[in-house]
Parts: C-alpha cells; structure tokens; sequence
C-alpha cells in the first residue's frame, strides 16, 4: 500500500523555445544561451514546479516529437512557450494539434531595459520575440489552442505569480486525471445537484468513479487490529484536546475507538483500491456504527478527496485543491453554506457540513467530542471541532448543467464568529462573500450552483479560472467587481457559447 501523494515535487514542466535555421548557428547558439537564462530566472523565483529546459525548437517534425514526448510523460504537467525570435507558426500547427498537456504562452525577452545606444541589426535580429510570438499567437488562435498568455520579464514577480498560479492549476489537472473515486452507496435520495454524468467526467477530467457496497467498507473496518486501534487513540490524544469521556477509561472511549477503526478501515480501502477521493452518504451507512466524521476529517488532512451524500463531483474538487494548493499555508475542505447573519452591513455566512470539515482549515489546536447527531440513525458520531482561521479564501462548486460542467466560484473573507457557538459542536466557517451577501447569494442561485463546496484558503480565484481553462470547463466568477446584471448576462451568454460550441 503506497500513501497519497499531494506534493508537487514528481512534477516538471517543459520550457520550448522557438525559432528556425534561418538565422546561423550563432544566433541560435545565444537563442539557447538566453531560453536558459530565463529558465534560470524562473528557477530562481522559487516556483511550485520545476521547470525543465528543453533544446531549441526549430522545425515541424522536432515540435511535434516534443509534443509527443510531452504527451506521453505523467510527470509532465504543462510546456511553457516562448517565440525567442521569428519561429514561423506553421511549423507549430501539427505539434500544437498533438500537444495534450496545458500550455502557457510566455510573451517575454532577454533584457528589461533597451541598450539604446547599442543596437544595431543583429540585436533586433536575435531580440524580436515581440515579432515572433505574434506569430505564435496567430497560430494558438487559429488552430483554437486553450493556453494561458503571460507577458513581462521574467524576474517580474507578478509575471512569476502568474505562472506559479497556472503551475498549479495544472498540478490540480494533473491530479484528476486517473483519479479514482470510491462512492460507499449512492446519493443522498431526491437531491438533484450532487447527480451528474460520470462518463461525461471521465472523459472531460479523466476522473473514473465507480460504487462501492458499504458492507464491503463494514469488513475492513471490523477487521482492524486492536493494537492499531491503540496506537491510533494515541496519537488522537497527542494531537487534539479529546474530551475526557472519550479518553481511556472515559465513559464514552469506545465511541472513540469506534472512529479509529473507521479511520483505519477506510484507509486501508482507499489504499488498497488506488483510490484518491470517496463519498459517503448518511441514508447507506449499513453496518458501519457511526456516520464517518473523524475518519473523514483525518483523511480528507492527509490529502484525499471527499464529498458527503454521494456527491463525488465535490470529493474531485477537494482533491484538486489539495493538490493545487501543496506547500501553501491554509488548507481546503468540503463546506455547504448553512445560514446567514443577516444584519445590515454585517451580513456573514455560516458554513459547516454535519462533521466532515478538514482541520487543514485552522491552525488552532481542534478538540475531539462525541455528541448526538440527529440524523443517519446510528450511534453519536466522533468529530474535530473547530474554527477556520481567519483570512482569504474561494469557495468553489460544480453542477452538472446537463451539456457541461460549471464551476461557480465565489471570493469570500473569513472572519471569526461574532460570538462562541457553545452549542454547535461542529467544524465551522464564517465568511463574508465579496462583492456583498445578496450580490453573492443572488449570482449564486442564478448560477444553478451546488451548495456543497470546497472551501480552499491556500489558492485563490486566479488558481481556480487557469484549472476551468486547463480542462475546458466553464466557469463563473462572484469577485468583488460583481454586478448582477452582468452576471445574468454572463450566464446567457455562456449557454449560447457552450452550446454552439458543442461537437455535432
């Protein structure tokens, strides 16, 4: 059993420089110099993902090889782009109609400043990338090529932000292709929005999600060792506040335990499957004892994708954003908008889910506590109870609109509680969703979007528009430059858009 994985250190991406023998083999030797020297400026920004070199790209044939090489290397999350001189487009057109990895077109040059006292002809003949990405432009916009577009230096931090953001989106890409997903029972009954095409996900994300019996989850967790049971509990106490009835001799212990077991038996399934997200549902619990909270909280930590009642479209979000957001302070989590504060000038969201909020959330120390949960059936549930840190963050959902898949994604600030909440023994979130409440809530609901989402306060909203690029999926935007008349017509628009752009 390998564990899952969320850093981004396995990945690369290509860094192709165009250009053409028209020029010498002087000019392209100092072409190959330079393509370096920028790659060494990236290398020195510190970005999330290595990039790699590669030689001078300078005809069809050895753009399309590359693209082949690129296509057929996991490793290989996205090629960077740069015209260095004049690279004629055609010879791009077999290669970019090949390429399946993401592309980002970086607009740059060597220098920052111009020598004006010294150029001459050979300068403008070796420096003219403003001619030849042109060029490539053409091309990317004439064969409908998805790509990013970065233009500035790059030592410029803000161009090495953008390209940073795109990295990660593509490492999010990356994630849910072959991503597997265990669905223990169906869905919630009579919900529409957490249905949603899984042949259609397969082939749009590349994400396989298949039903799993609870029972067969029941077996494993009753199988677990007690001396791993001990170990586990050990460990609980080391890391949270446990209420003293949960502790050993606690009147309540065993509920603990019971958890642990979960936690265990769970992991070991998803391991032993290959499985990278899952969902439960508290309608098909079948023997399990308790309604997953701690298990599911500890797993979703370690980096795994989750969705509650069946809703396996969210449990593919919260694994991108784990990914998309490894190495980055904050964490990301399933959430559902529960009720609001609707005080004038004071109106906040309250989020939380019934218990599987992810700890990554807070940078507290949660307490571990069993209280009656009046719903599933089952015996009281073992959960972290917390509050998110305050800060930025995005929450972000998908529904399925029958032609497409669209995300909705929402800019929020979160605050902490106006007050205690003593008597909601809950992981929770407050937030204040920007531009305001009814402009958020309002585009929100014109949206038709889910109200299960992943609530990510590592990446932000520029993380989220590359990874809808990247995989060609539509998306909505609620920032704080939001109006809803425009929103509404955004909404028209798009249904005209994507389905006239659908293949007949």
């Amino acid at each position: 059993m390998s564990p899952l994985s969320t850093t981004l250190e396995p990945y690369e991406v290509w860094f192709l420089t165009g250009s053409q023998d028209l020029y010498g083999e002087e000019t392209l030797r100092q072409v190959a110099e330079q393509s370096r020297a920028i790659v060494g400026m990236l290398d020195d920004a510190g970005l999330p993902v290595r990039v790699v070199w590669k030689p001078t790209l300078k005809d069809a044939a050895s753009i399309r090889r590359t693209a082949l090489e690129a296509n057929a290397e996991d490793h290989v999350i996205g090629v960077i782009a740069w015209m260095h001189t004049f690279s004629p487009a055609k010879m791009w057109i077999t290669g970019l109609d090949t390429l399946r990895k993401p592309l980002l077109h970086l607009h740059t040059q060597i220098n920052v400043e111009l020598p004006w006292g010294e150029i001459d002809f050979d300068f403008m003949n070796l420096n003219q990338a403003a001619h030849g990405d042109r060029e490539f432009g053409y091309i990317q916009t004439r064969l409908d090529v998805p790509r990013k577009t970065v233009v500035g230096h790059a030592s410029n931090p803000e161009v090495t932000g953008q390209i940073a953001a795109w990295q990660r989106a593509c490492a999010g890409r990356a994630a849910v292709q072959g991503l597997r997903i265990a669905r223990f029972g169906d869905n919630m009954r009579n919900v529409a929005v957490t249905e949603g095409d899984k042949t259609e996900a397969e082939l749009r994300f590349g994400v396989s999600v298949n039903t799993w019996g609870v029972n067969d989850l029941v077996a494993v967790v009753d199988a677990q060792a007690e001396d791993r049971v001990d170990e586990l509990v050990a460990e609980y106490e080391e890391l949270y506040d446990v209420a003293p009835e949960l502790r050993r001799g606690g009147e309540r212990h065993e509920s603990l335990r019971c958890g642990a077991r979960q936690e265990l038996g769970l992991l070991q399934f998803l391991e032993e499957g290959g499985f990278g997200a899952f969902t439960t549902n508290f309608e098909d619990l079948g023997g399990l004892r308790q309604l997953p909270g701690l298990a599911v909280q500890r797993l979703m930590a370690r980096g795994y994708g989750f969705g509650a009642e069946g809703d396996w479209k969210t449990a593919l979000l919260v694994r991108a954003a784990k990914v998309m957001g490894a190495g980055l302070p904050g964490g990301a989590s399933l959430m559902e908008d529960y009720t609001y504060h609707l005080v004038p000038g004071e109106e906040k969201i309250l989020g939380a889910h019934m218990l599987e909020i992810c700890p990554t959330l807070t940078t507290a120390r949660p307490s571990l506590e069993v209280h009656p949960l009046g719903i599933g059936g089952k015996e009281d549930p073992v959960r972290l109870v917390f509050d998110t840190d305050a800060g930025p963050g995005v929450v972000v959902a998908m529904s399925d609109m029958r032609d497409r898949f669209r995300l909705t994604a929402n800019t929020v600030d979160v605050v902490p509680p106006d007050a205690p909440l003593p008597h909601l023994p809950v992981a929770r979130a407050v937030w204040r969703p920007q531009p305001d409440l009814a402009t958020s809530a309002a585009a929100w609901l014109t949206a038709g979007a889910a109200h299960h989402t992943v609530l990510s306060t590592a990446v932000g909203a520029d993380v989220i528009r590359d990874f809808a690029e990247i995989t060609g999926t539509e998306l909505l935007l609620i920032d704080d430059s939001t109006t809803l008349r425009e929103f509404q017509r955004e909404v028209r628009w798009n249904a005209a858009y994507y389905r006239l752009a659908q293949t007949l």
